[in-house]
């Protein structure tokens, strides 16, 4: 299990107030085009599911420690709403990474009542800087 859950306004200051902190995106490539990322310094997008077939990236856990980041680096993992951010960092605290956390309401939060993401909770609706390519 990871660390916890945290929001995505104390995702954003902890990237503030903590200069080796990174901000991995677990979404997939598609989404980060056409949903857009958050505009932070320390971004790192890899994705925990490989696009179209959506099974579990095996190797998501390998590139990370590919990177070089120090097993005591605080990673925070933001996905779109929450869920495969927690199975990510929770795969990185099994390998031994001791400061894996989830931003629990994602970049993009719940569906609202019309069935639209990026109004209810989440990076967007929080007002964090964010970019779309």
């Amino acid at each position: 299990m990871h660390q916890g859950d945290i929001s995505p306004a104390e995702a954003y200051q902890r990237l503030q107030n903590n200069p080796a902190a990174v901000l991995i995106d677990v979404r997939t490539q598609p989404e980060w085009v056409f949903v857009g990322v958050p505009a932070v310094e320390r971004l790192i997008r890899l994705s925990w599911q490989v696009f179209p077939s959506m099974q579990v990236n095996g190797n998501f856990v390998a590139e990370v420690e590919q990177m070089g980041l120090p097993k005591d680096a605080e990673i925070l993992c933001i996905c779109r709403s929450g869920a495969r951010s927690a199975s990510a960092a929770s795969a990185l605290t099994q390998a031994g990474y001791s400061n894996a956390w989830n931003v629990a309401e994602g970049f993009e939060g719940d569906k609202d009542g019309s069935g639209h993401r990026g109004k209810l909770g989440g990076w967007k609706a929080a007002g964090l800087p964010w970019v779309q390519s």
